[in-house]
């Protein structure tokens, strides 16, 4: 895998507070990007069980909507940051574009996407974007 992972990765103490990785934003860091969530997930479920089970299905699909959008949307790297809140999963996506995301017209019978930043929208209790000179920090919150 081509993440760099940093942060907390030992289950010392109460809590797991959180992980980053940095990916070199190609098509394959969706999957690494998913992956290094599910292990945070992992590492955090043993010390604190989500409060329904939907909710570990819930943020690992805003991160690979995320890591995808990255992907297409802004070439280039990619960092991902997962950190336990009081009552849920703060995730931060970097990305190198200053274009702040905007939801497309979904048509399922045609196809071409569409549907992931309504997706974040629905299943995300925040959604805030903060611009740079270098990129952008999308920052969502989701209960655990």
């Amino acid at each position: 895998m081509a993440a760099e992972r940093h942060g907390d990765r030992t289950l010392a103490g109460e809590e797991i507070r959180s992980r980053t990785a940095s990916f070199p934003g190609e098509l394959h860091d969706v999957t690494d990007a998913r992956m290094v969530a599910e292990e945070f997930l992992f590492d955090l479920a043993r010390v604190s069980a989500p409060s329904a089970p939907e909710h570990w299905d819930d943020i690992l699909l805003v991160v690979t909507e995320l890591a995808a959008n990255a992907v297409q949307y802004a070439p280039g790297p990619f960092e991902l940051r997962l950190r336990r809140t009081f009552d849920g999963v703060h995730v931060v996506m970097h990305d190198t574009s200053t274009a702040e995301p905007a939801p497309r017209p979904f048509h399922p019978n045609s196809g071409g996407g569409g549907i992931g930043w309504h997706l974040i929208h629905t299943l995300c209790d925040q959604v805030s974007v903060v611009r740079g000179d270098h990129g952008k920090d999308i920052h969502v919150f989701l209960p655990w």
